[in-house]
């Protein structure tokens, strides 16, 4: 795979060094696991696993003790401490919150997100995180969530599914959750119901323009500040699509935000339960720092919400059928389970399918790590130093596959790890287990989440058989979002 974005001259140098060298060693006594090269640091050694860095990352860190210090090329700013030890992450996560916000260059990297919840530290995230309380809270959002959620299954996921299996033909299973998930995190968040899933099938301008801003933010993470800025500037490689990207979504969050002011003018909308129409109304003296008339904040606020919603969901079911498909007496066990047990006004009954979706999440969590930033200097529980204002990763997705925090059948996907012997969900903490994040920081649309996911799962569980077209390449995109390179793509039969 090309590095995408980087200029061409420093990319062939790079990768003639690479060429000539193989740079990952095993762990011995008093031996790096990256050589360290003058000017250039570790990136050299971590060029050739770019496709597979997550698999990568997971590599380096358990042959170092859960914990790595990257060297970045010199003045490049890119100087990382990865790490994927549960008392690193419960000391910045939650015992030493307030010394580590996303930080200024968080701030930078995730530029396009504004002051959504996602991006912002401090007083404004505060304000932030109380206001969608309070929103995720309401009975009348509670509501909207059923509501819109059933509507798509019977408008939309099952026509689709009955037409595909009518049809006998290959649909890619991880752009339908992608366009369920729009739809209904866009009637949550914004009132505004795209219509994306039907059996048309149109064009999702949004969808595209956030996955090719997700690559270039991941990507930003290894270059200097000053290449991917000038790259920007300049309008070359992923930072040239960014840009384009970005257009498109500012245009149809432009178009959705005046079309709610204008029903709001007419006295119309005032009683929808969405959060745009919230924000559009929040108590300023509640909530000092929110700016419900500048267009511009309520951008931002919406987009982030729209986004999480979207992406980690829809990833989280993917590799879930996938998981599904690759162990079909895990199926044949939900299957039973909901057979027997189901009941659509208590999902709660189904503890062996929330076990499967945590299993899957533990494996492949949908944001597959976390940047923090110290404040202050500090020493980990680790060990380690960190200064200020130095970069840290979370790595989760590697936290999830260490046997030292597991056991030796951590690769294995084994829903009954989180059931217990009188049959009911084992709790596992948020600094072992970082689906849904841990600390103050931790996801205050969990509930909803799951819900979702349940409710899809239940659908197409109980009603249709689907098989991964043989083949079919699995593997993940270099990405802030763990997605499918190249879809998902099944085959659909329904069950008498």
């Amino acid at each position: 795979m090309a590095m995408i974005g980087l200029p061409e001259v420093f990319v062939a140098f790079l990768f003639f060094l690479v060429f000539k060298h193989f740079f990952l060693h095993k762990k011995s006594p008093g031996q790096p696991i990256l050589k360290n090269w003058p000017v250039l640091g570790m990136l050299p050694g971590m060029l050739p696993h770019i496709p597979r860095i997550f698999d990568w990352t997971f590599e380096v860190l358990e042959a170092s003790n859960l914990t790595f210090f990257f060297k970045g090329p010199w003045l490049s700013g890119t100087d990382m401490l990865f790490t994927a030890d549960p008392r690193n992450i419960h000391h910045i996560l939650s015992l030493n919150f307030g010394n580590y916000p996303k930080g200024p260059e968080f701030k930078k990297i995730f530029d396009v997100l504004g002051d959504g919840i996602l991006s912002v530290d401090l007083e404004l995230w505060e304000d932030l995180r109380k206001s969608n309380h309070a929103i995720f809270h309401h009975p009348d959002f509670l509501e909207l969530s059923v509501s819109s959620n059933t509507s798509k299954l019977k408008e939309g996921l099952v026509p689709f599914l009955d037409n595909a299996a009518h049809e006998k033909i290959v649909i890619d299973l991880q752009d339908v959750f992608k366009r369920f998930m729009f739809d209904t995190s866009s009637i949550l968040m914004t009132g505004y119901d795209p219509m994306s899933l039907s059996i048309e099938m149109p064009e999702v301008e949004f969808g595209e323009a956030a996955e090719t801003g997700e690559e270039a933010i991941y990507y930003r993470h290894f270059k200097p500040v000053i290449l991917w800025r000038l790259q920007n500037w300049l309008g070359i490689g992923l930072e040239r699509k960014m840009r384009s990207s970005l257009v498109t979504v500012n245009r149809m969050f432009a178009k959705i935000i005046s079309t709610r002011r204008e029903e709001l003018s007419r006295g119309e909308s005032k009683q929808s339960a969405d959060a745009l129409t919230y924000y559009m109304n929040v108590d300023t003296t509640k909530y000092r720092l929110l700016k419900p008339s500048n267009d511009t904040f309520i951008r931002d606020v919406a987009f982030s919400l729209v986004l999480s919603g979207r992406d980690t969901t829809s990833s989280a079911l993917t590799w879930f059928f996938w998981l599904l498909s690759m162990h079909p007496q895990v199926l044949s066990k939900i299957r039973k389970e909901i057979n027997t047990k189901y009941d659509p006004t208590d999902l709660e009954k189904l503890v062996y399918l929330h076990a499967a979706l945590s299993e899957t999440m533990r494996l492949y969590p949908p944001l597959p790590f976390n940047h923090k930033s110290p404040a202050k200097p500090d020493v980990l529980p680790s060990g380690h130093k960190v200064e200020a204002n130095s970069k840290i990763v979370i790595c989760i997705y590697a936290l999830g596959r260490m046997r030292s925090i597991w056991g030796e059948d951590a690769f294995d996907f084994k829903p009954e790890r989180w059931i217990s012997k009188s049959g009911e969900l084992k709790h596992e903490p948020s600094y072992k287990f970082m689906a849904f994040n841990a600390g103050p920081r931790a996801c205050l649309g969990k509930h909803l989440a799951l819900l979702q996911m349940k409710i899809v799962a239940v659908e197409i569980i109980q009603n249709y058989d689907f098989k991964v077209t043989e083949g079919h390449k699995i593997e993940a995109v270099p990405s802030i979002v763990l997605r499918m390179k190249h879809g998902l793509n099944v085959t659909v039969t329904k069950k008498m």
